[in-house]
């Protein structure tokens, strides 16, 4: 069976990122520098990006092409990351409330 790369394994090195990516290695540096994006570090600092991080940067790419400026680009993505975790908070409710557990609730006796 082949062994299959996971979204989140830090396997790219910054050239390959660029290639992958359609930016610049410099732009990529700068990116990290603003937090857009934030790949892994080898021991011998080189940086290490994932599959999510280059998906990542190819979004922030088309937000840039739409004409947003860095600042409204780190919004975007902040605010789609709130998304994500109300959307994961929110369907942890629904299978809560549909779950067919028991629960037995017994009230302590008074001393």
């Amino acid at each position: 069976m082949a062994n299959q790369l996971d979204d989140d394994q830090p396997v790219y090195v910054i050239s390959v990122a660029s290639e992958l990516s359609g930016l610049h290695p410099q732009t990529l540096r700068q990116y990290e520098r603003l937090g857009l994006v934030s790949p892994d570090r080898t021991g011998g600092r080189n940086r290490r990006y994932s599959m999510r991080d280059i998906v990542r940067l190819r979004e922030v790419q088309d937000l840039a092409s739409e004409g947003l400026n860095l600042a409204g680009i780190q919004r975007v993505l902040e605010l789609q990351a709130e998304v994500d975790r109300l959307r994961a908070r929110l369907a942890q409710h629904e299978r809560e409330k549909t779950s067919t557990a028991l629960v037995v609730w017994r009230p302590q006796r008074r001393r």
